[in-house]
């Protein structure tokens, strides 16, 4: 049988696509939670870094005047600022750039350029890539505008320089605190990853294991059906026995031959549903062996019986298969080629006699018929003469007819009309039946033509003819008929004679078997040699007091043509 093909259940599809969305949506959300804590980070950082300059720029106003006394106050609190664990450093320029004040490693890193920063209403944030630093930059304003032009003067007396016009601030904060929480949900996010990498491969696995088991149960199931197909056909009965004995299988014809039910079979031992069967059990290897299954009805089954034996891997005799044939056809058959036999050693044997028997015979009817002119004027002594000369003639149309069924002729085949030919047949038989009083009717009136040996045809219809004439009685109908059928060419003669019991009729062919009297029973059985002479078909429908009728069925259609045959 052919392996069924693999295809994907919807199970498995559901569990694919399932696994594949959980991935991505695991991804997106990763990506959404990195992203997150970034902005979040950025935000907080900056909302620090704005609060430590604002800080930063008040502290820077509180401590003008200390500046005025000659201290340096923006350094000290550049510096004391940076000693917080979360600066990494800050710097402040001037409006050319020029330093200010200064703590910490500044790095050498993209950053917005000093106009951009000097012009824009929000700090700016830069990332400093490798140095774990967010850097806010931001416009410082150390002294408000409320201070008027003197507080501006002292300021820039202050500052001990040129004008250095508005101020930049560049503050660095770490991000390590950050970085880690961020590696740390990566890390999460990762072995989440990997656990649903684990829950989708075993997912696939499964579902490679559950269409493996699928395709092999339906394998399996094909393949049960395809033996108990093959086991069911067959023409003879099969039965398994176990180690045991006990019958674990058997198949409809086994019933049928057994004379039960596969279902009262099945669980018991063979000897128990057939006594007569010979198999006593595992391990006896019969051939052939013969035996008679008798039924509950009382129909006895001639049976053969043949066995062999099932081992196990490890040679162990485990069980039984046993085969039974219902022989009854073989025998019919055997009984019908020795009946052939015996027919062909009898015919060759009435050949012989025959052909002694037809010399004498001659002489015979000579001599009987000198006795009838002989005897001319004594009525008694002519009249025993005629029936000697009758006698003999019937007795050499015996010979005649034996003669022909022992050594039947060869037909020689030509193209016949079978309609043409029933009507010339029948006409020599239309005195016959008029003077015993039978409506004689012929329905051939149609050309049929066949492939056939048109004397063979004759002397057929004139056998089948003289059977319905004596077997019909004055008053009755004989019928003839030619027609063309589905099958093929089709002869039926039909009566209204006393008809046939069905054992008669079984044997109606048989030569030497007649039921009238004065029949040699050799008419029939010619009819049935030419029939089997030209590959055709008999069939008979008979019943007692009911007439026959004989359908004989050439092969081939001829055709079928309206025809007055005279």
């Amino acid at each position: 049988t052919r392996r069924p093909s693999f295809r994907i259940s919807r199970p498995a599809v559901a569990i694919v696509v399932a696994a594949f969305l959980l991935a991505v949506l695991l991804a997106i959300l990763t990506l959404r939670n990195i992203r997150r804590e970034q902005r979040l980070m950025r935000n907080f950082l900056t909302h620090e870094g704005q609060t430590l300059i604002r800080a930063f720029e008040a502290g820077a106003r509180t401590t003008m005047m200390h500046r005025m006394r000659g201290d340096d106050p923006l350094a000290d609190l550049v510096a004391e600022t940076v000693k917080e664990p979360s600066v990494a450093y800050i710097r402040v320029v001037d409006g050319k750039g020029a330093e200010v004040a200064a703590a910490g490693r500044w790095p050498d890193a993209p950053r917005p350029e000093l106009g951009r920063v000097l012009a824009a209403a929000r700090p700016l944030t830069t990332v400093i890539a490798g140095e774990g630093v967010l850097e806010v930059a931001s416009r410082f304003t150390p002294v408000s505008a409320a201070g008027g032009m003197g507080m501006m003067m002292r300021w820039r007396n202050w500052n001990c320089g040129p004008e250095r016009g508005p101020m930049a601030i560049y503050l660095g904060l770490r991000t390590d605190e950050f970085d880690r929480a961020r590696m740390v949900d990566l890390r999460h996010a990762l072995l989440l990853g990997g656990i649903l990498f684990l829950v989708g491969c075993a997912g696939f696995y499964f579902i490679f294991v559950y269409q493996e088991m699928r395709v092999a149960r339906r394998t399996l199931a094909d393949m049960e059906l395809y033996t108990e197909n093959v086991i069911e056909s067959l023409p003879a009965g099969l039965v398994t026995v176990d180690a045991e004995g006990l019958v674990v299988s058997a198949n409809r014809r086994a019933g049928e031959i057994i004379g039960r039910p596969v279902e009262e079979i099945v669980g018991r031992r063979l000897a128990e549903v057939a006594p007569a069967c010979p198999v006593t059990g595992p391990g006896e290897e019969l051939i052939d062996k013969p035996f008679v299954c008798e039924h509950d009805d009382g129909a006895a089954i001639p049976v053969r019986v043949s066995t062999s034996t099932l081992h196990d891997r490890a040679g162990r005799v485990n069980g039984m298969v046993i085969i039974v044939r219902d022989v009854r056809e073989i025998q019919e058959i055997e009984e019908k080629l020795e009946q052939s036999r015996r027919l062909a050693a009898l015919g060759r044997m009435a050949a012989g006699i025959a052909h002694e028997i037809r010399n004498p015979l001659g002489t015979l009817r000579g001599f009987a018929q000198l006795f009838v002119r002989k005897f001319s004027g004594r009525p008694e002594e002519q009249q025993h003469a005629r029936m000697m000369v009758e006698e003999v003639d019937r007795l050499n149309r015996t010979v005649s007819a034996l003669l022909q069924f022992a050594r039947p002729r060869e037909p020689e085949m030509r193209e016949v009309d079978l309609g043409g030919l029933a009507a010339r047949a029948a006409g020599f038989m239309a005195d016959e039946f008029a003077a015993k009083g039978i409506d004689f009717r012929l329905d051939c009136g149609r050309k049929v033509m066949i492939e056939a040996d048109p004397d063979l045809l004759r002397q057929l219809l004139l056998n089948l003819l003289h059977n319905a004439l004596a077997a019909t009685e004055g008053g009755g109908r004989v019928e003839v008929a030619v027609e063309a059928g589905e099958a093929g060419a089709v002869l039926r003669v039909s009566d209204t004679g006393c008809g046939m019991s069905p054992e008669d009729k079984a044997r109606m062919f048989d030569p030497f078997f007649s039921r009238r009297k004065g029949g040699t029973g050799l008419g029939l059985a010619v009819a049935h040699q030419i029939i089997t002479a030209h590959r055709g078909a008999v069939s008979v429908e008979s019943e007692p007091g009911r007439g026959t009728v004989i359908e004989v069925v050439f092969p081939g259609k001829g055709k079928d043509e309206e025809d007055s045959h005279s």
